[in-house]
């Protein structure tokens, strides 16, 4: 693909107030991207669902110099762009009406792998729902190794997630609510650089765009519409991840809810999802696995936990002083081990991986 073509496809996608679906029109109606941005407005205004004021838009050309701007930092970061046109645009998202006309990745992971499953949730996670949520995945991977683990990179749920695939050897994809210049929360930037290097993070937002509420409700179609199936492990009455599972059943996708206790407030949405037949009650990998028809394949050990003499001695330090204290707050190790945090956050998440020790809320650690 030139310059040209990719700079004509970020272009399309910047149009002020035009949509994917409109994008799609235009793009039909004259035969190519490139056609668009030489047509006058007096044939632009005669394309139903445009209307006068967007031709005027798209005729003035004024968004040609971001794209520009934009394919420069594409091309020099090695991201990959998808256009809904291209052979391998994910079929998954091919098959929904307003997925993104471009959208572009960062990562390792193929798009199309034959399972993919989101898994999202409130952001005020419990930890019944982080260990439910760990359990199911940890299940999943023994028998479905090529399983993708998509999520939104977000607390509570959404990093849980994250990090039980990584855990488990899975790839995972962290689809975000702004561009590449920001990885949101900053706290989850190691999981972050973790994921790019087994799985990736997708966005449809320029790469300087910033994490905006809108933007979260927007990036949930993709979510939901890259894999086969939505699993809620907890959410409120309301919330972002019941968007999903909306969004999920619209695209005749299957919808999963983990239930709880009826006077959990974090239990309500799930419970409320499978009340309503708008969800499969789940509890278990085994309940996926039905629903979806998936045949494990030949079981597969257990993922062993990093033996002792194969620890940094960095690590071997805090792992004995997390043993013998019970649990401990990373502010508490910081100080009784004299390391810096930045490098200790890192250890930290390196040991979670290596199913050594397991972050509970209140930023606490215990041996896993």
């Amino acid at each position: 693909m030139s310059d040209v073509s990719l700079i004509h496809q970020i272009a399309l996608s910047l149009i002020p107030r035009i949509g994917d679906i409109n994008a799609r029109k235009l793009v039909s109606y004259f035969g190519s991207v490139e056609a668009i941005f030489s047509e006058p407005y007096r044939n632009l205004v005669k394309i139903p669902g445009i209307g006068p004021g967007l031709a005027a838009t798209i005729s003035q050309r004024s968004y040609l110099a971001d794209a520009e701007k934009e394919a420069e930092y594409v091309i020099k970061h090695n991201i990959k762009t998808y256009f809904y046109l291209d052979s391998d645009y994910p079929f998954r998202l091919r098959q929904c009406d307003d997925s993104p006309v471009l959208f572009y990745f960062r990562g390792d992971c193929d798009l199309n792998s034959n399972k993919m499953i989101s898994i999202v949730g409130t952001r005020n996670a419990t930890s019944r729902g982080k260990d439910i949520c760990e359990k199911i995945i940890g299940d999943l991977a023994g028998g479905h190794p090529d399983l993708v683990i998509i999520s939104g990179l977000a607390y509570g749920i959404d990093i849980a997630a994250h990090k039980a695939a990584l855990s488990n050897g899975l790839k995972t994809i962290g689809v975000l609510g702004h561009g590449f210049k920001t990885i949101y929360p900053s706290i989850h930037r190691a999981t972050a650089e973790s994921i790019l290097k087994n799985g990736g993070l997708l966005t449809d937002f320029m790469s300087d765009a910033l994490p905006e509420r809108n933007n979260f409700l927007k990036r949930n179609r993709i979510i939901a519409g890259l894999s086969d199936a939505t699993l809620v492990v907890e959410s409120g009455i309301k919330g972002g991840a019941l968007i999903t599972a909306d969004m999920a059943s619209s695209y005749n996708r299957d919808v999963f809810a983990v239930p709880g206790r009826p006077d959990d407030v974090w239990s309500q949405g799930c419970n409320n999802l499978i009340k309503t037949n708008k969800a499969a009650l789940v509890e278990s990998a085994d309940d996926i696995e039905y629903f979806l028809d998936w045949k494990p394949e030949k079981s597969k050990p257990a993922v062993q936990k990093t033996l002792f003499s194969e620890l940094s001695e960095p690590e071997q330090k805090i792992y004995e002083l997390v043993i013998r204290e019970g649990e401990l707050t990373i502010d508490s190790i910081c100080r009784d081990l004299e390391i810096p945090v930045a490098k200790l956050s890192a250890l930290l998440l390196q040991m979670e991986f290596k199913g050594l020790l397991k972050f509970c809320p209140g930023n606490v650690y215990r041996s896993a």
